[in-house]
């Protein structure tokens, strides 16, 4: 039940032997207990120690070949960091003052508040403290306060219960949905950077878009993000299901469904089989933005917030018709206000106001058809890596508008000006990115120019004509820039 791999074994029988010397009794608590008597794998341990926690876990820092990292002065709360075959365990240790029974009492739920003797552990001689039946707690899948007053001690354990539940599969046991309800204010005061984390895991698990939906009805959802609050109040034109604050949940939905992540009830699957998919798309969406966030987690989020400035954009013409000009560039500026204020990464916060400002993009370019390749060049030099993003935003945001009275046929239609902006885009790729027919020296020597603003302006312009397939040697690159340069007064590139 307790077993762990070899190389954990290692590390903790070094650290045990460490505070056997210093006569320093150490227990595991927290998430690791818990994880182990569900059978899960962690590489993160919580070791209370009744000693400095600060003096041990330097101690054992320097024993183990870990890295120190001071985490809450205050409280003695430290963290050795130590790499194991290219794999990273975490070690956080804290104090303790009397019995360990003290410490599992200050923890907040009872899942969380079970230990198990260090040395114990390791000779597998142990029984597991339990004062709080966090053991039967685990068997009914329920997460529970360990008392009235866990959520005015620390709110961020408000986020943390929907968190666990969500992680787990578990439900949160009724008393302590009302604490979260009648404590939800609390979270203003929480920290943007535990915030970021804890939605940032929340919107990684299964059916995220429910439990947006489920940290709205505890009252904290609006609390974390007063900006989406306006939104339910605003109705949308007649093709559209929900309004916008719903139809931007559904969109999360939505994500969820065509990153292949879950079903949408709204929808049979086989819809799908119409959309852009492959491996190497999976792991385009695997890909890290920043410590602990992915493209997949972000392009949720892009989701939750692509039409954040509809209600501050709606306008009602005198036949009855609703807009909302410019809510995609709006919504640029407030999805980075509020990222910036929960403190997310400036990659995070680039790609995420990059996929609201675009969002419609993808619609726009088939006004006329399937787009020119000139304007598919533009959509991906224009959206700054985060072109396929999009294009999977707008497929989630054409589904959350239509919902279950979606059009099969229009869905294969859209579906195909995806593709094909897509494809197109990759045949550019091949046509441009290995042959570079001139450089700005060409152009300074062929045309007498000085270097400037206009030489990287030529080049732009020369480098679309290539991706379009209107020019396929160097010559017919200097004669494009002849005679882009002979057209200047017209307005062509100066």
């Amino acid at each position: 039940m307790f077993a762990v791999n070899p190389a954990l074994s290692g590390l903790l029988n070094r650290t045990s032997s460490i505070l056997i010397q210093e006569n320093c009794q150490a227990y595991v608590v927290g998430g690791f207990v818990r994880d182990r008597l569900l059978n899960r794998e962690t590489e993160d341990i919580d070791i209370a120690v009744n000693g400095d926690a600060l003096i041990m876990a330097q101690k054992i820092a320097g024993a183990i070949d870990g890295r120190y990292v001071l985490l809450d002065e205050t409280n003695k709360v430290t963290r050795v960091v130590v790499i194991v075959d290219e794999k990273p365990y975490y070690l956080d240790f804290i104090s303790f003052v009397g019995i360990i029974e003290d410490d599992l009492a200050r923890r907040d739920f009872t899942i969380d508040a079970m230990a198990v003797e260090l040395r114990g552990l390791l000779s597998g001689l142990f029984q597991v403290i339990d004062p709080f039946a966090g053991g039967s707690d685990l068997k009914t899948k329920l997460v529970r306060a360990v008392s009235p007053l866990i959520f005015q001690n620390d709110a961020a354990r408000l986020l943390r219960a929907a968190r666990l539940a969500a992680e787990l599969g578990f439900k949160i046991e009724p008393t302590t949905e009302r604490l979260l309800q009648q404590n939800c204010q609390l979270a203003q005061h929480v920290p943007g950077e535990r915030v970021r984390e804890e939605l940032l895991r929340l919107l990684a698990v299964r059916g995220a878009a429910d439990w947006m939906r489920y940290l709205d009805w505890l009252g904290l959802l609006l609390v974390i993000i007063p900006e989406l609050g306006v939104m339910k109040d605003v109705e949308q034109p007649k093709e559209h299901c929900w309004n916008v604050f719903d139809h931007s949940l559904e969109t999360v939905a939505a994500v969820e469904l065509m990153l292949r992540e879950n079903n949408w009830k709204h929808v049979t699957s086989d819809i799908l089989s119409v959309t852009l998919w492959s491996d190497e798309i999976k792991q385009y969406f695997d890909e890290e933005v920043s410590t602990g966030s992915n493209r997949r987690q972000l392009l949720r989020l892009a989701g939750l917030l692509h039409d954040i400035a509809k209600p501050s954009t709606k306008t009602v013409e005198e036949t009855g018709k609703v807009r909302f000009l410019g809510h995609g560039k709006d919504g640029a500026t407030i999805a980075k206000e509020i990222l910036q204020r929960l403190r997310f990464s400036s990659k995070e916060i680039n790609l995420v106001e990059n996929l609201v400002y675009h969002h419609l993009r993808p619609a726009q370019m088939s006004n006329e058809g399937l787009p020119s390749s000139r304007a598919i060049y533009r959509y991906f030099r224009d959206t700054e890596g985060a072109g396929l993003d999009i294009l999977f935003l707008a497929l989630a945001d054409y589904l959350a508008t239509h919902g279950p009275r979606l059009d099969v046929v229009e869905w294969q239609q859209h579906n195909q000006l995806i593709s094909y902006v897509y494809h197109e885009h990759l045949k550019q790729q091949e046509k441009t990115l290995p042959v570079k027919l001139i450089d700005g020296h060409d152009i300074i020597d062929a045309l007498g120019l000085s270097p400037g603003p206009v030489i990287g302006k030529l080049l732009t312009e020369v480098h679309e004509a290539q991706a379009a397939g209107e020019v396929n040697s160097r010559d017919e690159a200097i004669s494009l820039v002849i005679k882009l340069m002979e057209n200047r007064h017209c307005g062509v590139v100066c």
